[in-house]
């Protein structure tokens, strides 16, 4: 990526925000190995001189690939494509693909279902709903290279998300909390996780590729806005070895969580 000219993939007559190109042109380009694992980005001055475009716009695209774990800031010495350790972090606020992008990985899916339901009460409680409430199912089979690791079922409030049944979500790496942010304004701002583990049922051992029995990890989430109100409700079926999870934690006790 030699800062020579004006990129090639920064179009003024394009209607997306000239940020959004440089943010998705970067990420280009880390997802098909230009930069390697650990390799060093160009300089922000590099960067504005590489796409003709000023200090703010590049700090903006920066900014987003820091806050998708993408890449990571060293003081004092630049940003480096991020490199993910022996397992995935567990972060509640934070989607599979930006996880896996993180990890120099190759995300994708299978949509299951995406449909509206009268749900149950176990359903509507955690979410603060009234019994019988609509509420939008959508579960997916998330695969790593093409490989299925995780079987996830995500439940909002259809009254939240109107439309987001309407979305095409066969499309690869179509995230939930992307568009939720970017269609409805819906922000996560914490959240909140249960571990367990227990035997794989028949349909989800053969989705995950396992023999029977086998065990799986089960990871049950809620995230929550800025007024603390619920956005969705997430249960997630672990391979144990695919997609193993590290928790971080600091010595003064606090959990690394991310948004």
């Amino acid at each position: 990526m030699a800062a020579t000219k004006r990129h090639a993939a920064i179009d003024r007559a394009d209607p997306r925000p000239l940020h959004q190109q440089v943010y998705e042109d970067l990420l280009a380009t880390i997802r098909e190995g230009k930069v390697p694992l650990r390799g060093k980005l160009p300089s922000e001055r590099e960067l504005v001189s590489l796409y003709d475009v000023s200090r703010i716009t590049v700090r903006h695209a920066v900014r987003e690939l820091i806050r998708q774990g993408v890449v990571q800031s060293q003081p004092g010495k630049g940003l480096y494509v991020a490199e993910n350790g022996g397992g995935f972090e567990l972060e509640v606020l934070r989607s599979f693909t930006s996880t896996a992008l993180a990890s120099g990985r190759v995300p994708g899916h299978r949509l299951l279902a995406m449909e509206v339901v009268k749900a149950s009460l176990d359903i509507t409680r955690p979410l603060l709903l009234p019994p019988g409430s609509d509420v939008i199912v959508l579960s997916r089979l998330r695969l790593l290279d093409g490989v299925p690791v995780v079987l996830q079922t995500d439940w909002i409030a259809a009254s939240r998300a109107p439309g987001l049944t309407g979305m095409d979500w066969t499309v690869a790496n179509r995230s939930l909390y992307a568009e939720l942010r970017e269609v409805y304004g819906i922000q996560p701002r914490r959240g909140q996780t249960t571990l367990s583990a227990r035997l794989a049922d028949p349909a989800e051992a053969a989705m995950l590729e396992l023999p029977s029995p086998s065990a799986v990890l089960t990871v049950d989430q809620i995230a929550f806005d800025e007024r603390d109100r619920p956005i969705n409700m997430t249960a997630l079926v672990h391979h144990p070895d695919r997609y193993p999870l590290t928790l971080l934690q600091s010595a003064t006790g606090d959990f690394r969580q991310y948004w």
